[in-house]
């Protein structure tokens, strides 16, 4: 559009690299004042191993797509190499997004190593600039507007993140033509993942945890195993669902719809009714949650995996707290301080402690190469909450064959939850039913 203000021609920042291709192909001379970057001469990428043959076609698939579009591939599955390869093809200077510090020091750590450079830092305290750049998704919206046009490729990791309306502006502020997002999980429930296509691109390569099993990522068995409330938990539960589904169904609240919970969320805020029909809601779900069977079977599966690394999730941090304190087992949530999470993760990975429970902290983003068995005590329903978690013990290991354990509570919402979630490929291999 014409910016009358500047007597020029004025576009989002994202739209560069086409409107340069553009002038390239219409033969047009002209000078570029734009861009704050230049290509990088030498560029040495020092890793020593060989990309496996969906590596190489991810990476084919993305150039071939003029380096704009997400690479969809598993937990464990090698994502990070890629991003080395495009980088290292590419030779422009590069912005790495990651959702948490953890992240960004991995990142950090694994692209220093790989590239020899003093990788900078955005985020965590930390302000300094190089060649290759790691910051948070919260630095990036703070300070690509100043620095959108110092990279020539962004590598947005964990990219299902980006379509939150704030991240999405952050990218819209940066001129890199060269864009590659990653993920393992790229659906998301609210449907905004289509929003990438303009902004970052389409997906243009994805395999699927089947497709590796076996060969690059362990084998693996999901089994579900169903519990059964007890008399007065079913008695509370009834009650508490019964007080809910009415309230919804007087206020004309439709919870099929993607909006409906939202809509039970403000009407229950405007009333007495409203609020009691909300702690009913809280009530039921903390039930089947926790149920005292959950946590009998627990500790049986506990002790049947005896000597396997296992991490046990649940949905919220009241539920990881509880089964912490019944089954003396140490726990992460977000609220655990950095240098006891730093411990625990590195007693976790050299054995000293087998087992940790979490609510959702560890569901992406962090390393667990040694972890070999998922206890999901609760979860949502969403598909990728639970590939995420299946993701987290599929690091593969000569003769390692990892579990995933559900435990659903019967005749409960839980059982529409867990059909939904496997409803996903990843269940379609070796799923067993258990009752109990």
């Amino acid at each position: 559009m014409h910016d009358d203000r500047v007597g020029a021609p004025r576009g989002p920042a994202f739209r560069y690299g086409e409107v340069v291709l553009d002038i390239h192909q219409r033969g047009l001379p002209f000078t570029d004042h734009a861009r704050a970057w230049a290509p990088l001469h030498p560029l040495v990428h020092r890793a020593e191993r060989v990309p496996r043959d969906y590596q190489r076609a991810a990476l084919d698939a993305w150039v071939a797509a003029d380096r704009r579009g997400t690479v969809v591939l598993p937990t464990g599955a090698g994502k990070t190499f890629v991003a080395e390869l495009a980088i290292a093809t590419s030779r422009r200077p590069t912005l790495v997004v990651a959702p948490t510090l953890d992240l960004v020091a991995q990142w950090h750590r694994r692209l220093s190593l790989v590239f020899g450079l003093d990788c900078g830092v955005l985020g965590g305290g930390q302000h300094t600039l190089a060649d290759i750049t790691i910051s948070t998704y919260d630095s990036a919206y703070r300070h690509l507007g100043r620095y959108g046009d110092r990279f020539g490729l962004i590598v947005w990791d964990e990219v299902h993140h980006l379509p939150a309306p704030g991240y999405l502006e952050a990218a819209c502020c940066a001129m890199a033509p060269f864009r590659l997002g990653l993920t393992a999980t790229y659906e998301r429930d609210d449907g905004r993942e289509e929003l990438l296509n303009e902004i970052l691109g389409p997906v243009v390569y994805r395999v699927g945890i089947t497709d590796l099993a076996g060969r690059f990522l362990a084998d693996y068995d999901t089994v579900r195993v169903t519990v059964h409330l007890s008399e007065d938990e079913r008695a509370r539960y009834d009650a508490c669902r019964l007080e809910f589904r009415e309230f919804c169904t007087v206020h004309g609240i439709s919870l099929g719809g993607r909006f409906g919970f939202q809509n039970f969320l403000r009407q229950s805020a405007r009333s007495k009714a409203g609020r009691s029909a909300f702690r009913a809601y809280r009530e039921y779900k903390s039930i089947a949650h926790g149920t005292e069977s959950k946590i009998k079977v627990l500790a049986e599966l506990l002790t049947e995996e005896h000597g396997r690394r296992t991490i046990v999730f649940t949905n919220d941090n009241a539920t990881a707290f509880r089964v912490s304190r019944l089954l003396l087992l140490p726990c992460i949530t977000h609220h655990t301080p950095v240098k006891e999470r730093k411990h625990l993760l590195e007693s976790f990975s050299d054995g000293a402690l087998p087992t940790l429970v979490t609510s959702k902290v560890l569901n992406e983003g962090v390393d667990m190469p040694e972890a070999e068995v998922a206890i999901v005590v609760s979860g949502s329903g969403t598909v990728r909450e639970h590939v995420q978690r299946l993701g987290r013990i599929l690091r593969p290991r000569a003769g390692k064959r990892a579990v995933l354990y559900e435990l659903v509570a019967a005749d409960t919402t839980e059982v529409h939850a867990s059909e939904r979630r496997r409803q996903h490929a990843a269940y379609g291999g070796d799923d067993t039913d258990a009752d109990t």
